[in-house]
């Protein structure tokens, strides 16, 4: 499948006479392709592209989300005497109708929704080039990337304009709406305030009913605009369990008493469980804080260090395309938390140097995918799941970040080795990277990851995670005045602070969504019977325990697979906790392992076909068939596949969750090193200084690195042997190769003929 997308292209290639490629990188060129790459970014997003508004609507706006953002600094230092819940009330009452007036409906109406305007320009940034990608842009099915007609995008679609009338009635509901718990108005047996609210709990008074059902009906209609279809259908799903679950038969396990309409509005709208429970705590508490931080780096020009750091680095490398692209990924996580934007943020820098490299579109794009994704998995900042993670288990964010170091390790370890291989195994070209060295670039402009261990020393001394964040932001402000160009003067700041709370809108509409789920699994029970129903079905095919934990990982991993499909990140997380969760735990396994399982599959949707949204970016950067590219990205990412199964159907798994003692963690590393190893020898069919792996040694290596993932000593032995026999036939099939004088690489033109 084809994008008719001009891929964002930086950097400029001259050609020595032995047939070595130099490439060029300024840092305008990257900041130029940055900026073409971010509209890009836009359409693979799992939050739906909105507005860009101007003059005086836009304005209105950005004061309105400066105050969401004021907020939530506020809230770090001085708290709301009223409690958590208030503040979340206040805190959705300023986020949600922004949803409405930053997102468009993109629906078709036989009325007109938008009166023509000039306050706004859809999706482009001003310095956009005029050959970039437009959200226009259509596809062979007559669709633009994102999924839209151009039809919906000239009535208010995906390419934006200003709000409508209904986008504006729709936004003053939503603040009324959400703003009368708090409201000191007594009204029709309702209203009175907070405190007099609160004590309605389970005896709503009818305007009561009325208005959380106004404000169900808007979550569902918020989450639609920023995410599409699938969630609010699922979470309609959810609402018809609960209230016509009581009218199956009630031998089936998920039978249960049933519940009226009004226990489940209360639920929703007045219980800790619901609208107002740990997702949205999360979205309002932590994620708007890092996303704030995250707009302040990019704008301090840390995003561009990054990419032209990972290019010093590697600049006289033999793989040095290779390597770039994934470096980049991992340095560009700390200032994007999305794999899609990530993966076209370093594809708009390297994809040009791994063409010259001989790369083809789709291997390429399948490596910028798998990288791109890292960047959710990969300490300090990871994705929001992450700190519902936190809160679920009452630990703090560094443990979190812990549980998340070995992993994040291995994942990066099997996508650099399997970069050298295809280097060599199909004799990429060598790629000169003209840009500044290393060592120049950090003592120039080094202090951007100053902030970084600021987050980390901060939560080391017992900081809460806001309040290092919080001053982590602050420090990369100050040391912004480093660099005349990207200084944050009062005006940027405010951009930032806006973009911030932009970027948070679509989360916090998922996550009070997301109440939608865990209050019906809580008032229904539906998360033990189904806990119960797959543990069952595991036991049916053996009862030997050990048999029956890893046919649940593996039904699990299925699962949340199939989920992550279909909704965001987070809510594919929250789900999977309150559902899959629970058969874990029943089966013994640790909760931490539990819950990273979870997250790791939850987070693996973004390069899992047939939807891989990172790898859709990367298809549209590199030009490569959708379907190669998608295949690809799954082979660069196959050791974050494996590696949570491995630390939840054994003891000895905790290990690579930095817990159980230096042993336990030692052993589990170095097998799950050697494992991942083997993997990516037997999926590249290359041995890094042997040379080819025919199919006996593909085969043996996949086998050893299988059984090396079960951490259990007789299995880990038995891996051992058998690489070794890996090896052993690798050195083997070198000896005949020398023999009958065949080369021990492949030639530059082998690169391009890309099998899928």
């Amino acid at each position: 499948m084809d994008w008719p997308v001009p891929p964002p292209r930086a950097g400029t290639a001259s050609h020595s006479p032995g047939g070595e490629t130099t490439h060029r990188i300024s840092g305008e060129q990257v900041a130029r392709a940055t900026r073409e790459a971010q509209e890009l970014a836009a359409q693979f997003e799992e939050d739906r592209p909105g507005r860009q508004l101007k003059g005086p609507v836009g304005v209105l706006l950005s004061a309105a989300a400066l105050a969401v953002a004021l907020l939530s600094l506020w809230q770090v230092f001085r708290p709301l005497s009223q409690g958590s819940k208030f503040y979340l009330i206040i805190f959705l009452a300023g986020v949600l109708p922004l949803v409405f007036l930053a997102y468009p409906a993109g629906l078709r109406t036989p009325w007109p929704l938008r009166r023509p305007s000039t306050d706004a320009t859809p999706d482009a940034t001003p310095d956009a080039t005029p050959d970039a990608t437009t959200s226009d842009a259509t596809t062979p099915n007559g669709t633009t990337p994102n999924g839209t007609t151009p039809d919906a995008v000239a009535s208010g679609g995906a390419a934006g304009g200003s709000p409508s009338r209904l986008d504006w009635a729709l936004a003053a509901l939503a603040l009324v709406v959400c703003l009368y718990p708090v409201l000191p108005l007594a009204m029709g047996g309702g209203g009175g305030g907070y405190d007099a609210f609160l004590d309605r709990q389970g005896l709503l008074a009818p305007i009561d009913v009325v208005l959380g059902t106004v404000l169900l009906l808007l979550l569902l209609e918020a989450c639609r605009r920023a995410t599409g279809w699938v969630l609010p259908v699922v979470c309609l799903v959810f609402l018809g369990y609960g209230y016509y679950g009581g009218l199956l038969p009630q031998s089936w396990p998920v039978a249960h008493a049933g519940l009226d309409f009004t226990q489940l509005v209360d639920a929703f709208y007045n219980s800790d469980s619901g609208f107002y429970g740990t997702p949205l705590d999360v979205a309002a508490s932590y994620i708007v804080l890092f996303t704030i931080y995250g707009a302040v780096l990019d704008l301090s020009g840390a995003g561009r260090f990054f990419v032209e750091l990972s290019a010093g680095a590697f600049r006289r490398s033999r793989t040095a395309a290779g390597r770039t692209a994934v470096a980049s990924g991992f340095l560009l996580g700390t200032v994007s938390g999305s794999g899609a934007a990530t993966t076209v943020s370093i594809g708009a820098v390297t994809w040009p140097i791994l063409r010259r490299a001989g790369y083809p579109a789709e291997r390429a794009g399948g490596m910028l995918a798998a990288a791109g994704v890292g960047a959710i998995l990969s300490p300090p900042t990871l994705g929001a799941a992450a700190f519902i993670i936190a809160e679920y288990l009452g630990v703090s964010y560094l443990r979190v970040l812990a549980w998340a170091t070995i992993p994040t390790v291995l994942y990066y370890l099997g996508i650099l080795l399997s970069v050298e291989i295809d280097a060599r195994r199909f004799g990429a070209r060598p790629v000169t990277i003209e840009v500044a060295s290393a060592k120049r670039l950090l003592a120039r402009s080094g202090y951007h990851f100053a902030s970084l261990f600021v987050i980390i020393g901060g939560l080391a001394v017992g900081l809460s995670a806001t309040r290092a964040v919080v001053i982590a932001t602050l420090v990369a402000v100050g040391l912004s005045f480093l660099d005349r160009t990207h200084r944050l003067t009062p005006a940027r700041l405010v951009t930032a602070a806006v973009a911030g709370v932009r970027g948070v809108l679509a989360v916090a509409a998922v996550c009070a969504a997301a109440g939608i789920i865990t209050a019906t699994t809580t008032k229904t029970g539906l998360g033990p019977q189904a806990a119960a129903l797959l543990v069952g079905g595991a036991k049916a095919v053996s009862t030997d325990p050990t048999i029956v934990i890893l046919l649940t990982a593996v039904l699990a991993a299925v699962a949340l697979t199939l989920l992550g499909l279909a909704v965001p990140v987070t809510a594919s997380f929250v789900i999977g906790w309150v559902i899959i969760g629970p058969a874990l735990l029943d089966l013994g396994v640790a909760a931490p392992a539990a819950a990273m399982f979870v997250f790791y599959f939850a987070v693996l949707s973004e390069v899992s076909p047939p939807t891989a949204l990172a790898a859709v970016a990367a298809a549209a950067v590199t030009g490569g068939r959708l379907v190669g590219t998608m295949w690809q990205a799954l082979r660069y990412a196959l050791p974050a596949y494996l590696a949570p199964i491995a630390f939840v159907v054994t003891p000895n798994g905790l290990g690579l969750l930095a817990t159980g003692g230096p042993g336990r963690i030692a052993f589990a590393t170095a097998a799950s090193a050697l494992g991942v190893a083997l993997l990516a020898v037997a999926a590249g069919g290359w041995l890094p200084g042997v040379g080819r792996a025919g199919g006996p040694e593909r085969i043996l290596g996949a086998i050893a690195g299988l059984t090396l993932l079960w951490l259990e000593p007789v299995p880990v032995a038995v891996g051992v042997a058998l690489a070794a026999a890996t090896v052993t036939g690798c050195l083997f099939r070198r000896g005949i190769a020398a023999q009958s004088g065949e080369p021990r690489a492949g030639r530059p033109a082998e690169l391009r003929e890309e099998p899928t």
